[in-house]
């Protein structure tokens, strides 16, 4: 069986609601027209179990199983075509996600996790719009919180800030994949404030806040 079919601890989290023409810089909670970005039941309770040391999970989220294939690659020739032109073996994870663009909103995205790489498809016009080689990432950033987002750090390209309801098992994915293409033991960085590159001159700061019904997120720049 494969190391990827196990089961793992995965939040049962709610997809954001969104506006494709929201500002990303602003306040992602309230109700004035902007993205709301909050989530709910994010308080921390005794039943719950932590992800190495730190992330939160609910009770009900404790064995939930890793499909990884969540889009059934092998019958979209289009997604096919796309990463074995790399010369890419293996689907590790696909899944649509919401993908933040540097001017500030979000897109609806494919990501597909292979054997060597990460790839980003617009599911409209099925192009490919990034491809980021396993070996270029050099950590990911989550909140210790109940949210979805989540952040690849790229060094020598800028930065990927997403949103999604298996941030978890993308995680671990990515971790297990990292660690077998070139034993490199990819860091997870755990913190309710972080930087990221929006583009190759632009950063930007997301924090995250705990409050009554779910998590404030703000995103701010730098």
């Amino acid at each position: 069986m494969s190391r990827f079919n196990r089961r793992v601890q995965i939040p049962d989290l709610q997809l954001p609601k969104y506006d494709d023409a929201a500002e990303e810089e602003g306040d992602y909670s309230d109700n004035n027209g902007v993205a709301r970005l909050t989530t709910t039941g994010s308080n921390v309770s005794d039943d719950q179990e932590p992800v190495t040391g730190v992330k939160v999970l609910r009770q009900a989220s404790r064995h939930r199983d890793i499909k990884g294939d969540y889009l059934d690659v092998l019958s979209h020739s289009y997604l096919m075509k796309i990463f074995q032109k790399q010369g890419d073996k293996q689907v590790l994870f696909a899944d649509k996600v919401l993908k933040f663009t540097a001017s500030g909103k979000m897109k609806h995205r494919i990501l597909l996790i292979t054997d060597f790489a990460l790839y980003i498809i617009d599911p409209e016009t099925n192009a490919l719009k990034r491809r980021i080689a396993l070996a270029a990432v050099e950590k990911t950033c989550l909140s210790e919180l109940s949210d979805n987002f989540l952040a690849i750090i790229i060094p020598t390209e800028y930065d990927l800030l997403m949103a999604s309801t298996r941030k978890t098992e993308i995680v671990a994915v990515l971790v297990e994949a990292t660690k077998s293409a070139s034993d490199f033991e990819l860091e997870v960085v755990f913190s309710n404030s972080f930087e990221y590159n929006a583009d190759a001159e632009l950063v930007k700061e997301i924090q995250f806040e705990e409050v009554e019904g779910g998590v404030k997120t703000r995103i701010t720049r730098k």
